[in-house]
């Protein structure tokens, strides 16, 4: 109670775990990854592979400013767990950013529409200097609190996302690649390890509790359109979705088909109604971000990740 009135307050809180976020280097082996990691399984394939695209961008930018705000921030602990996170995401950049190019490109699936699109909205639109205007003294402070907001809403979730993958046993099941399993699980698991350093930061540097509902409401939409849109223009490239792409609403049909398919086996993909009501408990005054996972079985998959373990041995 006193914790959800010391939020309330706009009281500066530090860090609420007591756990060392530890990085972790990685290597990933795409030569024999088939386009449809899933077998049989093509549209989830290809819609799983956009997230690619999607957050290599956003992971640097993430980056970016948390390095910007790292000296405003007052509790050690709370330092420690940004420092960590960003040298987490950098990690998550390079690794999907390694499977856009040695995995997509390398199978011929035109991808640089996509990560222009989301090259513009992390270096442009979100920039210290939106559009290339700069912002004035009076309002940087308000406009870095807002970024800030934006990340503590994405990182719900892909916490969320997160949880969903590293529970995931249909896509082994199915068959699925063990490298793009890997990458999905070892990615989510490390989401729930850092689950509470975005969340903490927003409100340490005095984030209120209003703005999380527009902020939801946006990151959302914003999200999942891209997700769609990007998944639609890789898709298209396939001669096995010809005739859907052929309608100017292909991506619209993309979203049904995704609705479709999670509502008849939503191991094979998340239903995005469910990702969408999980955002409720983000939006509650008594939200705690340490209750959305568990940090042992997380810290568990990521003991045993093939592509960590092949990291220690190149090292060594």
């Amino acid at each position: 109670m006193m914790k959800l009135l010391s939020f309330l307050k706009n009281k500066a809180l530090g860090s609420s775990i007591d756990y060392k976020i530890l990085p972790r280097k990685v290597k990933f082996d795409w030569k024999d990854t088939p386009v449809d990691w899933i077998p049989n399984q093509p549209f989830a394939s290809y819609f799983i592979n956009e997230i690619n695209n999607i957050l290599p961008a956003g992971e640097f930018w993430f980056c970016r400013l948390y390095n910007k705000v790292l000296p405003q921030i007052k509790d050690e602990k709370l330092k420690q767990d940004v420092q960590a996170f960003i040298r987490q995401e950098a990690m998550h950049a390079n690794a999907h950013t390694s499977a856009n190019k040695e995995y997509l490109s390398a199978r011929n699936i035109d991808i640089q529409r996509n990560l222009d699109i989301m090259n513009y909205l992390f270096t442009i639109a979100l920039a210290d200097k939106p559009f290339e205007k700069e912002v004035p003294q009076f309002l940087q402070g308000q406009w870095d609190l807002f970024r800030l907001g934006v990340i503590a809403t994405v990182e719900h979730m892909t916490c969320v996302l997160g949880k969903y993958a590293l529970y995931n046993e249909r896509w082994e099941e199915l068959g699925a690649d063990p490298e793009m399993v890997d990458l999905v699980k070892w990615h989510g698991s490390e989401e729930i390890e850092h689950r509470t350093v975005a969340f903490d930061l927003y409100r340490h540097l005095g984030g209120g509790y209003i703005p999380r509902y527009y902020l939801s409401l946006a990151v959302i939409v914003l999200v999942l359109g891209l997700w769609v849109d990007g998944a639609a223009h890789i898709m298209k490239q396939d001669p096995r979705f010809a005739d859907a792409a052929k309608s100017r609403f292909f991506p619209v049909w993309v979203a049904v088909e995704w609705y479709k398919i999670s509502r008849k086996d939503n191991q094979v993909l998340p239903n995005p109604i469910w990702l969408i009501a999980q955002q409720i408990d983000y939006l509650m005054p008594w939200y705690d971000p340490v209750k959305e996972g568990s940090t042992e079985d997380a810290v568990s998959y990521l003991s045993q990740s093939p592509a960590a373990k092949r990291a220690e041995l190149q090292a060594a």
